[in-house]
C-alpha cells in the first residue's frame, strides 16, 4: 500500500504498505508502547489505524478510521491494560477504505480468539477463498481472508494443537495455512499468551525484531516493519525477521522457524523502501536507508552533468538525494520551496486538476533563491507526472532561468500487485513515453532518472534481493493473467521470474 508522496512532494497517486507492530513485556502495560510503536509508522498508513491488547485472558481491540493520534488518546489508552499487544496503522490496496477493514481484524476461534494485523497483498486471493468454500463477495480484503482461513484451521486443531515452538493451537494454524498464501505478507498475529510475526518467504515487506532491556536480562520483545519504531519504544535492534520465517515470542521470549524449504525461500526486499517508503532513519539489509538514498544523489549527479547555479529537492522526500547530488557535482545546495506541513494528504482528491491544485496548496517558493537562477530539482519517483509538472510552472513563474529535472529512481513501468498501489500501466508516464518527451510535457529543461545499476550500487548490499517488478516487469511471485486487479497488461515472460 504505496503511501502518497505528495504530501511530502512525490508524487502522486501511489501509496505504500502499512505498518505493523508487536510487544511482549512481561509484567508490563504495553499499550502506550504500542501507540508509541504505531505512531512511528504513521508514514506507512494514515487512513486507520487500531491495537489488539492481551491480560492473558481476553483480548480488547480498538480501532478506528484516521491517524494514530485520532483513534487514540490517553483514557482509550489507560483502559487496555494487558502485557501483550499488536498494533496495525493501514492503506488499502485490496479492500474499500472502512471501518470494517481497520485492522487488527479479530476472530473469536480458540480460547480466547486471536487478532491479525497484514502488511502487504496476497495474489492468490480468489483461489484460497474458493478452496475455502467461501462465497464470491464474502472476502473484502486479504486480512479478512488469512483471519478466516486461520479461524478454520485452529478449530480444526483443536485445543491441544500446537507446534515444535510451543504456539498452541494458533502456531499450528499458522503452520497449515501460511505455506498456501502467494505474494507479499508480513504479519503480526496475537492470542492470549503468544506474538507471532511472519514474512513471506521472499521477504517482499520489512520486518524486524528489537528487544526491550539488557542483553543478558531482556525485558520484552517488539516486531515492527521498521526499525524507528523500535526506537521510540526504547528498544535495541536484534535483527531482521528473515525471509519465511516464523517467530513465536511469549513470557520466555523469541522462538523462530523456517517454514518454507529453501528452494522457495528467495530475498526480494521491495526495492522502492530504499527510495521513499522508509523512514530516512530505517536501517534495511543494514544500512541506514537515509545514507543510501544520498548516494542515489550522488550517482545520479555522475549521469547527466549539467551547469546550474542551485540544486534543491522536493520536499522532503527528495532532500536527502538533492545533497548528494550537490556534494557530487559541487553546485550549491539551496531551498527552493516551502512545504506546508498542516494540510491533510491529497491523494484522497479525484481528478488531475484537483491534485495539482493540492501540490500548490502544500508547496510554496521561495522566491528570492530561485530568481534567476538554473535550478537542478531532485525528487524520489516520477509516476503520472502531476507534482512535478506543477512545480516545474512553480518555479518557473518565480523566475527560474532553467529548471532540470533529476530522479533518483528508474522509470516507473509496471503496476505491483504487491500491496503497492501503483496505477494501471496506461497512467504511468514513463510506460508510454520517451525521456524527452516527459521533459517536454513537464515543462522541463532536461530530465534524467537514476539507472536500476546506480540504484543497487547506491544501497551498498552486496548479496541482497530485490523486488524491482515495478520498473522491469520481472515479478518474482507469480500473479494471475489477466490480473485480478483490473486489465493490467502484465507481460507473460517476466511473471514467475
Amino acid at each position: 500500500m504505496l503511501r502518497d508522496r505528495q504530501s511530502e512532494g512525490g508524487e502522486s497517486a501511489v501509496r505504500e504498505a502499512c505498518g505493523v507492530f508487536g510487544v511482549v513485556a512481561p509484567g508490563r502495560d504495553v499499550a502506550q508502547l504500542t501507540f508509541d510503536g504505531m505512531y512511528a509508522l504513521q508514514h506507512r498508513g494514515q487512513e486507520s489505524a487500531g491495537m489488539a491488547v492481551s491480560d492473558g485472558h481476553a483480548i480488547t481491540v480498538v480501532k478506528d478510521m484516521g491517524l494514530v493520534t485520532t483513534v487514540f488518546d490517553e483514557r482509550t489508552i489507560a483502559c487496555l491494560p494487558g502485557d501483550l499487544a499488536i498494533g496495525h496503522t493501514r492503506y488499502s490496496t485490496t479492500g474499500a477504505s472502512e471501518w470494517r477493514n481497520a485492522q487488527p481484524v479479530f476472530r473469536a476461534s480458540g480460547p480466547a480468539g486471536f487478532a491479525l494485523g497484514h502488511n502487504g497483498n496476497l495474489t492468490n486471493t480468489a483461489d484460497l477463498a474458493t478452496q475455502a468454500g467461501m462465497l464470491p463477495g464474502v472476502v473484502t480484503s486479504d486480512s479478512d481472508l488469512m483471519s478466516e482461513l486461520l479461524a478454520h484451521a485452529v478449530d480444526q486443531a483443536g485445543p491441544d494443537a500446537s507446534g515444535p515452538l510451543g504456539g498452541g493451537p494458533l502456531e499450528a494454524a499458522l503452520r497449515s495455512v501460511l505455506p498456501s498464501l502467494r505474494g507479499a505478507f508480513s504479519l503480526v498475529v496475537l492470542d492470549e499468551h503468544r506474538v507471532f510475526g511472519v514474512r513471506d518467504p521472499h521477504g517482499l515487506r520489512p520486518l524486524c525484531l528489537g528487544r526491550l532491556g539488557a542483553a543478558d536480562a531482556p525485558e520484552g520483545w517488539v516486531l515492527a516493519s521498521e526499525s524507528p519504531a523500535l526506537d521510540i519504544v526504547g528498544a535495541s535492534f536484534v535483527r531482521d525477521v528473515a525471509p519465511g520465517e516464523l517467530v513465536v515470542i511469549d513470557a520466555a521470549g523469541p522462538r523462530s522457524e523456517v517454514l518454507w524449504p529453501d528452494g522457495q525461500v528467495e530475498p526480494h526486499l521491495c526495492i522502492f523502501e530504499f527510495v521513499y517508503f522508509a523512514r530516512p532513519d530505517s536501517r534495511l539489509y543494514g544500512h541506514e536507508v537515509h545514507g543510501a538514498r544520498r548516494r542515489m544523489g550522488e550517482l545520479l549527479a555522475t549521469q547527466r552533468p549539467v551547469e546550474a547555479d542551485m540544486v534543491m529537492g522536493v520536499p522532503e522526500s527528495g532532500v536527502p538525494a538533492a545533497e548528494g547530488y550537490a556534494r557530487r557535482s559541487g553546485i550549491p545546495y539551496g531551498q527552493g520551496l516551502v512545504k506546508n506541513r498542516y494540510i491533510g494528504r491529497t491523494f484522497i482528491t479525484p481528478g488531475q486538476t484537483a491534485r495539482a491544485a493540492g501540490v500548490r496548496r502544500k508547496l510554496n517558493p521561495l522566491r528570492e533563491n530561485i530568481r534567476g537562477k538554473r535550478i537542478v530539482v531532485v525528487d524520489d519517483s516520477l509516476v503520472r507526472g502531476t507534482t512535478q509538472r506543477a512545480v516545474a510552472a512553480m518555479l518557473r513563474e518565480a523566475g527560474a532561468a532553467e529548471v532540470h529535472l533529476r530522479v533518483s529512481s528508474p522509470p516507473l513501468m509496471w503496476p505491483c500487485f504487491y500491496g503497492i498501489d501503483i496505477p494501471d500501466r496506461e497512467q504511468l508516464v514513463a510506460a508510454s513515453q520517451s525521456v524527452d518527451e516527459i521533459a517536454a510535457q513537464l515543462g522541463v529543461d532536461s530530465l534524467e532518472y537514476l539507472t536500476l545499476e546506480n540504484l543497487v550500487a547506491a544501497i551498498d548490499a552486496p548479496g541482497a534481493g530485490f523486488c524491482t517488478a515495478c520498473l522491469t516487469g520481472s515479478y518474482p511471485v507469480p500473479v494471475p493473467l489477466p490480473a485480478a486487479r483490473g486489465d493490467r497488461a502484465v507481460p507473460a515472460s517476466p511473471v514467475g521470474a
